[in-house]
């Protein structure tokens, strides 16, 4: 590995440095998760300042506090062979990447995670929602996170599951309320969630009964407020910034235009993959993780081109059938997460910095659009993959088309 970064002489001496082939092995795992050469090089030479600083040794433990300490004899003026101290950003990453690598090799002495006394039980109830009621990974993951929410706190009250209270409940609720850091939803939401886990773990005996049936989530109507999604001028915009030729232009916008045009949620674009796109009869088949359906979608023209555009010159190869990846090491398919980062970054880049950035502003915009063109809620449903009619007035509450005709109304004669 060494020789394919190095020059002979350079891979010589780094090969006969303490540690070779645990310095080699984890190169190796950078190159294979999408790695360029020059950042190789970069992570070869931090490993070999980091084995002398802290004289290394084969299987010793080493604590985060003696990467810190390492780091800032390495960030010295003349102790990299330079005669400036190292950046904030260049120490940064020196830490960052010591400890990956000794992680990877299983010698970093990490402080266990702060765990509360029911994470088995979570994770039973965990596996039973995927096995038994088949749930979405994102949905299990959001009710995992409320419970692990409320057992931390329990734990905090020293209060046992055996002997939990309907008022230990109510509590824990009205905590959150205080704060004033949840929205009603995200509140309605929190109870819902911990109302499910009580069921199950009332079927188990693992809890008092009665305690699911008397957790009432705050009122919560899906539609009280209006959407607040993006004109579509600056959706224009949007597409236009992403016009460049760099890598990471093209891939956005194949993205951003799979958003625009058919409104997709950001769950529905991370799970495209290359046999999803069938060009011979211009179909995109979209698979719906929310309704647990699958889509068939014409394939426009430009549409068609970004993907394509974005496949030819820039999508990796090697790295498995998905269609989109991230653009830095390491190489692998993008997330919800990653979606989101790519509209809010952009969405930042064009001067807009307030209101909702993420996909589903995108998602309601493509259906603004089309309620402004005309199209009834029905037509508007069925293009968003809605099952239930009722979940469509959420996107088409407001119709700034008819508004505008109300606005531009002489009254003069009236008042």
């Amino acid at each position: 590995m060494f020789e394919e970064i190095f020059f002979p002489r350079t891979a010589e001496r780094y090969r006969a440095a303490p540690l070779a082939a645990q310095r080699e092995r984890y190169l190796v795992h950078l190159k294979e998760a999408g790695t360029k050469r020059s950042v190789l090089r970069t992570n070869a030479n931090n490993q070999l300042s980091l084995v002398r600083l802290l004289k290394l040794k084969e299987g010793r433990r080493v604590r985060l506090s003696q990467i810190d300490a390492a780091t800032a004899m390495w960030s010295k003026p003349k102790a990299r062979r330079c005669d400036w101290a190292a950046s904030p950003k260049a120490r940064s990453l020196f830490t960052s990447r010591g400890i990956r690598w000794l992680r990877f090799l299983g010698w970093l002495d990490e402080p266990n995670h702060e765990q509360h006394p029911y994470h088995a039980k979570v994770a039973i109830f965990e596996t039973w929602m995927r096995e038994e009621r088949g749930l979405s990974t994102e949905t299990i993951r959001d009710y995992c996170r409320a419970t692990h929410h409320f057992f931390f706190w329990l734990a905090a009250k020293g209060v046992p599951l055996s002997a939990l209270r309907m008022i230990d409940i109510d509590d824990a609720v009205a905590v959150e309320h205080e704060r004033k850091t949840w929205n009603r939803r995200t509140m309605h939401d929190y109870a819902q969630r911990l109302k499910a886990f009580f069921l199950f773990a009332e079927a188990r005996g693992w809890c008092r009964a009665g305690l699911a049936a008397g957790i009432m989530a705050p009122r919560f109507r899906a539609d009280e407020t209006v959407p607040k999604g993006l004109r579509r001028e600056d959706v224009l915009r949007l597409l236009t910034s992403v016009h460049g030729d760099r890598p990471v232009d093209k891939r956005d916008r194949a993205i951003l235009m799979l958003f625009v045009t058919y409104g997709l949620r950001a769950g529905e674009v991370a799970g495209l993959r290359l046999d999803d796109l069938d060009w011979k009869n211009e179909m995109l088949r979209v698979r719906c993780p929310k309704p647990g359906r699958t889509h068939l979608w014409p394939l426009s023209h430009e549409v068609g081109h970004a993907i394509l555009r974005y496949i030819r010159e820039v999508r990796p190869s090697g790295f498995g059938r998905s269609l989109f990846f991230t653009s830095h090491a390491p190489i692998r398919p993008v997330n919800r997460k990653t979606l989101g980062k790519i509209v809010n970054d952009r969405l930042a880049g064009i001067g807009i910095a307030s209101g909702r950035r993420g996909t589903h502003a995108l998602r309601h915009a493509a259906a603004q659009h089309l309620l402004d063109q005309g199209l009834s809620m029905k037509v508007i449903g069925d293009f968003l993959g809605h099952r239930d009619p009722s979940s469509t007035t959420i996107y088409a509450k407001v119709n700034l088309a008819a508004l505008r005709e109300v606005a531009a109304l002489d009254l003069e004669g009236l008042v």
